[in-house]
């Protein structure tokens, strides 16, 4: 596994950490998933769950108080108590605490049943854990799905951050989503945070939560410490994830 952080602009430190897949010759998360089949959809769905419990707890995870993020299929997840187990289970032998994790899903995943995703989504918020819907903006559902669902965190897809500093539609259709969403007290995170002008523009349209290449690249099996530029940039009025 490979650890990214999120970055909380308010305090500089790492508010959550994704935990992204890898494979053994150093294959991305596409293409570990590209080789995902309806037959081994289930163990890889766990495996990575216990990969990321496990390998963020030995890099440290516990003590530095951040959240843990791990990327889940829903296709996966015939039921979401009896898939949840093993997960429970994991964190309880590493003493990782269950309240810090997030669960997150993209909306580029072909869904042939929201209805099934939402029950994950409640069950979960029941249970106690965030939920995320990861690439916000560059899959098949968007807003369709979050009036079925409502995450508890939503991450605008790097497109839509990509030159938001210099490209009017793309500042103007992040400016309206912030505020949707601020609305609707979901916690925004914007991913693939390259250039300092970027991080810029959106720490003054209000965003708190940051992750991407300036800040920090992922890095196998450590905790990445993010850096930010050097400014004191508040921000009150951002929707949060309580602890």
């Amino acid at each position: 596994m490979a650890f990214q952080p999120i970055v909380d602009i308010t305090t500089g430190s790492a508010w959550a950490y994704e935990a992204l897949v890898r494979g053994t010759n150093g294959e991305s998360a596409g293409e570990m998933i590209g080789r995902v089949t309806e037959q081994n959809r289930y163990a890889f769905d766990q495996q990575c769950r216990v990969a990321a419990i496990t390998q963020a707890v030995a890099a440290g995870i516990v003590s530095t108080g951040a959240r843990l993020s791990i990327n889940f299929l829903p296709n996966a997840v015939y039921s979401p108590l009896a898939c949840i187990q093993l997960t429970l289970k994991t964190a309880a032998a590493v003493g990782f605490p269950t309240e810090r994790l997030i669960f997150e899903f993209t909306e580029n995943e072909e869904m042939a049943d929201t209805a099934h995703v939402a029950t994950i989504v409640d069950t979960y918020r029941r249970m106690g854990f965030a939920t995320a819907l990861d690439d916000f903006g560059a899959g098949h559902a968007g807003l369709s799905l979050l009036a079925r669902l409502q995450t508890d965190v939503v991450k605008l897809d790097m497109e839509l951050i990509r030159n938001v500093d210099t490209s009017m539609p793309r500042r103007m259709i992040v400016e309206g989503l912030i505020a949707m969403f601020e609305r609707m007290g979901i916690a925004v995170v914007a991913e693939g945070v390259e250039t300092v002008a970027e991080y810029e523009t959106l720490c003054a349209m209000g965003v708190r939560y940051m992750q991407g290449y300036l800040i920090a690249r992922p890095a196998l099996q450590v905790l990445p410490v993010p850096v930010v530029p050097d400014q004191p940039l508040p921000v009150t009025a951002a929707a949060t994830v309580a602890a």
